[in-house]
């Protein structure tokens, strides 16, 4: 059975008055997420914390025993904080509008399971190489499928931070899950968009392929973000398998 090194570091920015970014790091349970709020004066970041208490209550009732029902938690903590996060909405008028993305990765074993929704990212970090493992729920990336911008455009394009698709927004909720199986040294970040919009793909794998640990990766992918602008608050949880 593999076991897990994981590092997490949020951050408000240079630009935000406020974090609505909020993170959950439970190697003993085998499980991460990152959550960004959205909704701004309508409490994003409470939709992220809703996200993230969901998800630590749904592992904490469970003992994991296959990959089958580590799969089946992941997608309760995403329904189950959808529907939280709708329904105080719903109830609320000066809270309608608000909302969060969220990546949610678990192990069982060898086995990965990753669920995803919106423009928050997750990368694999392989044998030296970056993948990034999602596809953002965004305005934009729905043109550049149908090859009307290209990526280099859609980095700088107006409408870049247009979600699609987000936890709590609607009564009902798509969630892409991801499985896989996990090798030695194999490192997963998981991160909100002001690390993805900040830096390069090349400049996330030169970092994170220092010769230091999780926690220091952590810090300097943060710090890198920031120094590129840190127009967004910045959040990163980095997973290593050992």
């Amino acid at each position: 059975m593999f076991r897990i090194a994981c590092s997490g570091k949020s951050d408000v920015g240079l630009r935000r008055s406020n974090n609505e970014d909020a993170l959950i790091i439970d190697p003993d349970r085998g499980f991460l997420a990152v959550a960004d709020g959205m909704g701004g004066a309508a409490s994003g970041e409470v939709a992220s914390q809703i996200f993230v208490d969901t998800t630590r209550e749904v592992f904490a009732g469970y003992e994991a025993q296959s990959d089958q029902v580590v799969s089946a938690l992941v997608q309760k903590s995403f329904l189950l904080a959808n529907a939280r996060i709708f329904n105080l909405a719903k109830e609320n008028a000066d809270r309608q509008g608000m909302g969060c993305t969220a990546e949610l990765l678990a192990f069982y074993d060898r086995v990965y399971m990753l669920g995803h929704v919106g423009d928050s990212r997750t990368y694999l970090f392989r044998d030296g190489v970056l993948r990034q493992m999602t596809k953002d729920h965004s305005l934009i990336q729905d043109q550049i499928d149908q090859g009307l911008i290209t990526p280099e455009e859609a980095r700088s394009h107006a409408l870049r931070n247009v979600i699609v698709r987000a936890v709590g927004v609607n009564e009902e909720l798509a969630v892409d899950l991801i499985r896989g199986e996990g090798q030695p040294g194999d490192l997963f970040l998981l991160c909100s968009d002001g690390l993805h919009d900040m830096l390069e793909d090349y400049q996330i794998q030169e970092l994170l392929s220092l010769s230091v640990n999780v926690n220091e990766k952590a810090e300097r992918l943060i710090e890198a973000a920031k120094a590129a602008g840190g127009h967004d608050n910045v959040t990163v949880a980095l997973c290593e398998v050992t």
